[in-house]
Formats: structure tokens, C-alpha cells, sequence
């Protein structure tokens, strides 16, 4: 539980920040929308474009994996949507919300300085490599799914909403740039790299400062039955599905596997909030479900870790 501990307890620490220094007034009403958009707009992107340009693709490749984590996660999500159409009566534009919370694993901020502590910095590569290609493929998906839903008034999704949400993503727009980069083989010049690894820090950190912002008056125990299920659903179901599959149906060796289900056991990461505050859907219970998620994977996960005989 220790190592879980010590990387939860700076989350919290800094969405506490934001609540105090929103309680207190000090950064003007539209703090909260404002510090999202600079996380949405710049920090991401740079981010994801870094973290994208300077891996090797020749290691990071590792097919049945990326085929076993991306089929447990589509079939969380898709459990998750039909949850919250027909359970919770929500609109395409929240189910999706909802669907993308429930496996959105904080892995990028949580999950690679977990995988230190517990499996050391050699063990780092299946943390980074989930992260990459979540990042690239849900987050630039869903920001245009949003955006053909809620921005364009196209309810429908029709395909010319889809294409110009998909031309101006910033989140797509970093990933082709930074696969394009990763595949030339160059590496990046040392300012470069140093300018994204400075801009790029700053955007989880400035997305949970933007939760505890935005959390000011506003109630944790609303919709608490759909929260609770939603975290269910990331901590418990999603693990789940992601063992069955990189273990039972894909075969994918230990070191891996163990990765893989640590990784889908993690909490609902920043992103969701992210979006949803964006695009002004669902922005409540996304930002509750990213806290209440990651309070209960203090227990899931020390639970999780302890069965593998990893953690500290």
C-alpha cells in the first residue's frame, strides 16, 4: 500500500490546492476553464507529441499486447455506454463521457511513477506504451466525437462534423506529428525536447489544479450511484476483462500481462475532465468520479499489487 500511497497523495494534494485557492477567490471566476484550456490547447498536445516522438517503435511494438488492451478496453466502454444510456438515461454526448471514465487510466501521471516504485524503471515499458496509445487513439477520438455531438449542434454525427473535428484536434494533430517524427529515426534536437518536456509536465499538474477549482461549491454526493458504478467499472471490470484478455485470449507473456492489469486497474485519469469541461458536457461527475476513483485504487490497487508479490 506504501507505494500506492506515496503517488496518490500528491493527486490530492494538488487538486486540494486548486479547491483552496478557489475558495479563496484567488484566481478570478473563469480560473477553472481557463487553466483547461491551456492544458487542452498547448500542454496536451506537447505532451503527447513528446511522449509519442521519442519512443522507438521497433521496442514498443509489441502487437498482441496493444491488441489485448485496446479490445478490454472497447469492451469496458461499450458495457459502460450501454450503462449509461439505458441505466443512468444519458444523452450519446455524456454516455461517451462516461464510457471513455471508465477506462481512461490516469497511466500517464500515475501509472509510469507506480511501475518505478513496483517494478523498477526497466519495468516502465508496458506503462509507456499504454500511455502512448491510449492518449493517441481515445482522446483524439472522443474530443471529435464530442465535437461532432455537442460543438457542431450535429446530434446525429454526421461525417462532416467527424472530419472537421478531426482536422483541427490538437490531440491528433501532436499524435501524426509525433509518429511521423518517432518513424524518421531522428532524434529530437535537444531544445526542442527540453521546450515539450518543460511545456508538457505542466499539464497534469494543471489539470487537477483545474478539478479542485472547479470542485468550489459544488456537491461530491450528486449522481453518487452513477460515480460509484462508474468506478466500478474502471477499478474492478476493466481489470478485469484486460486479465482475460492478455492473459487467457492473447497469451501475452507475464512481465506484460502484469503491466497491462495494473495499468487497467488504475483510476480515472485527467483527461475525461478535460473534455468534458472543453466541451461543457458531464463536466460534474467527470471530475467527482476522477476523485472518488482515485481515493478507492488506494485500496483496489495495494489489493491488486499484493496478489502479483510486487509493490512496497
Amino acid at each position: 500500500m506504501e507505494a500506492v500511497v506515496t503517488i496518490v497523495v500528491p493527486v490530492f494534494g494538488i487538486i486540494g490546492a486548486g479547491y483552496l485557492a478557489g475558495r479563496r477567490g484567488l484566481l478570478g471566476e473563469a480560473s477553472s476553464e481557463a487553466l483547461n484550456g491551456f492544458v487542452y490547447w498547448i500542454a496536451m498536445p506537447v505532451l503527447l507529441f513528446r511522449a509519442i516522438a521519442t519512443i522507438d517503435p521497433a521496442i514498443s511494438f509489441n502487437g498482441p499486447y496493444i491488441a489485448a488492451y485496446l479490445l478490454a478496453a472497447l469492451a469496458t466502454a461499450g458495457l459502460a455506454v450501454f450503462v449509461a444510456r439505458f441505466g443512468f438515461r444519458r444523452d450519446p454526448a455524456q454516455a461517451t463521457l462516461f464510457g471513455m471514465a471508465s477506462i481512461f487510466a490516469n497511466t500517464g501521471y500515475m501509472g509510469i511513477a507506480l511501475f518505478v516504485v513496483a517494478f523498477g524503471p526497466e519495468g516502465t515499458l508496458p506503462a509507456v506504451v499504454t500511455t502512448v496509445v491510449m492518449a493517441a487513439i481515445v482522446i483524439g477520438g472522443v474530443d471529435a466525437a464530442l465535437t461532432a455531438l455537442v460543438d457542431t449542434g450535429q446530434k446525429d454525427g454526421k461525417v462532416s462534423g467527424v472530419v472537421r473535428a478531426l482536422a483541427g484536434n490538437p490531440f491528433l494533430i501532436s499524435a501524426v506529428l509525433g509518429f511521423a517524427w518517432a518513424f524518421s529515426g531522428w532524434a529530437l534536437p535537444a531544445p526542442v525536447d527540453t521546450f515539450c518536456l518543460l511545456l508538457g509536465q505542466a499539464a497534469g499538474p494543471g489539470a487537477l489544479f483545474a478539478i479542485g477549482l472547479f470542485l468550489v461549491g459544488r456537491s461530491v454526493r450528486r449522481d453518487v450511484g452513477e460515480v460509484v458504478t462508474l468506478c466500478a467499472l474502471k477499478l474492478i471490470v476493466h481489470p478485469l476483462i484486460a486479465w482475460v484478455m492478455l492473459v487467457h485470449v492473447f497469451a501475452v507473456e507475464p512481465a506484460w500481462a502484469i503491466g497491462g492489469v495494473v495499468l487497467a486497474a488504475l483510476p480515472t485519469g485527467i483527461n475525461p475532465f478535460v473534455l468534458a469541461q472543453r466541451h461543457g458536457v458531464y463536466v460534474e461527475r467527470s471530475s467527482v468520479a476522477v476523485v472518488v476513483s482515485t481515493l478507492a485504487s488506494v485500496v483496489t490497487l495495494s489489493i491488486l499489487l499484493s496478489a502479483f508479490g510486487v509493490g512496497g
